[in-house]
């Protein structure tokens, strides 16, 4: 009974972190909570020793986590007036301390601390579903998948309800979310479109792991029609949200998905890949095209305060600002203004830059930019692997395809920065370093203790 107990821990918490951590913007006390049952995870992660040592990627992957701890904390430590005054973007701080006839304090990189201390702290909950699966190993990769397709499918009822009742509709969460649009249990329609995109290729991993279980033709084909059903309940919620990022990434994600079911014996194909990149970019010229009106490459864009076009120029001069050390993470609501033209600011205000990668940048500086290169080539390279196997594992092969959607809506919009799409990459990455996760048995159960190892696949 323990082992399943701790079995559906990660499950149970992730299944929290879709329901509750669906804004960036707004939701900060559910999110608290949600930091708050982190903690134990992680800290039992961090005392508990694993029965099997860690794979080589899942302690790349280790590594990359804690460099990033590292620097938040760098971030953090105060520095002499004799030095952080020679860093770039500092000047105007400076200049105020002497206009007061202030002493230059000691200062640390970041510009505002308790705003770094706070955006570090809504990793917590994608850090506890990492250290979850790789450290405490107690986990199936079904479970996981079932709640992220769950989760999606009543989203797609709730949407669609929210679309019924109009902008007045109460079935909405967030007083800062798209009224008019179907959000389900998030702020934002463009994170619910992630949502659903990522969940198609996980329909075809609990397919495969059915078939490949040695069940019977009537059990097989009962679990075609159940997730072929939640397939079209998918395809349909993305078309009722409208987004131009999950339509766009749709395609090639429909696309692997295929890959994924066809070549589930079997090397794939040289021009496999090309056929979904080519996808990828067609897909993705099509959604900023001038017929679909976004707010990127449209004239309009080039003259609006509020597109990304602008959002995306103004961060990229404060890049120049700031670099090399960026002005600290948590800092783009105070950057920003500074960049805005005053006789044009309305009352919406930008709080993100709606590309994650330049605001990474921006805050963190070469450090971050670094720290982002390593971890693609560290998904690159487990890509390869895992799509090279001729045995594939069909939930990594649908983590890389939904990590893959995820890193490439982060171009043009910000949906790691809420818990639930982070809490979803996070186990994507895990199931990714560590595919096939052994669970040992606990000795305290007479019954099982015969089974050294049991799959936990």
């Amino acid at each position: 009974m323990i082992h399943y107990v701790r079995l559906g821990l990660i499950p149970a918490y992730l299944l929290l972190c879709l329901l509750l951590g669906g804004a960036s913007a707004a939701g900060y006390w559910v999110n608290m909570l949600l930091q708050l049952l982190a903690i134990p995870i992680i800290l039992w992660a961090l005392i508990v020793q694993r029965s099997t040592p860690m794979a080589k990627a899942g302690r790349q992957l280790m590594l990359l986590l804690f460099l990033i701890v590292l620097l938040v904390l760098v971030q953090l430590v105060p520095l002499p007036p004799s030095l952080w005054t020679v860093f770039p973007g500092r000047e105007q701080i400076a200049d105020g301390y002497r206009m007061l006839d202030q002493p230059l304090p000691w200062l640390p990189i970041s510009l505002s601390p308790h705003e770094t201390i706070s955006s570090s702290l809504w990793l917590l909950p994608a850090i506890a579903i990492l250290l979850g699966i790789l450290q405490l190993g107690y986990f199936k990769a079904s479970w996981l998948t079932w709640v992220v397709v769950a989760v999606a499918i009543v989203s797609v009822a709730l949407g669609a309800l929210q679309i019924m009742g109009g902008e007045a509709s109460s079935w909405y969460f967030y007083q800062i979310t798209n009224f008019g649009a179907s959000t389900g249990f998030f702020s934002n329609a463009n994170h619910f479109a992630t949502l659903m995109v990522v969940t198609l290729p996980f329909l075809a991993a609990l397919y495969l792991n059915g078939r490949g279980h040695g069940r019977s033709v009537q059990h097989s084909s009962g679990l075609f029609v159940i997730l072929s059903g939640a397939l079209t309940v998918i395809v349909v919620g993305i078309a009722l949200n409208g987004s131009l990022a999950g339509l766009g990434l749709s395609v090639p994600v429909l696309a692997a998905t295929l890959m994924m079911i066809f070549s589930r014996k079997k090397k794939l194909p040289a021009w496999t890949l090309p056929v979904v990149a080519v996808l990828t970019l067609g897909s993705i010229l099509l959604a900023f095209s001038a017929p679909f009106q976004n707010n990127l490459t449209t004239k309009e864009a080039r003259t609006s305060q509020e597109s990304r076009y602008t959002s995306f120029s103004r961060s990229l001069e404060a890049v120049q600002d700031f670099a090399p050390l960026g002005s600290g993470i948590g800092t783009f609501d105070d950057i920003y203004p500074y960049y805005e033209n005053a006789a044009r600011v309305t009352r919406v205000y930008m709080n993100h830059v709606h590309g994650d990668y330049i605001e990474i940048v921006l805050e963190t500086g070469v450090a971050g930019f670094v720290l982002i290169l390593l971890f693609l080539i560290w998904w690159v390279r487990r890509v390869a692997s895992i799509w090279g196997s001729e045995d594939k594992d069909a939930f990594a092969c649908a983590a890389t395809v939904a990590s893959a959607a995820i890193l490439t809506h982060s171009v043009v919009d910000y949906p790691l920065r809420t818990v639930a799409i982070s809490a979803i990459f996070a186990m994507c990455c895990a199931l990714m370093a560590e595919p096939r996760a052994k669970v040992r048995k606990s000795r305290s159960e007479p019954r099982e203790s015969q089974a050294r190892h049991l799959s936990a696949d």
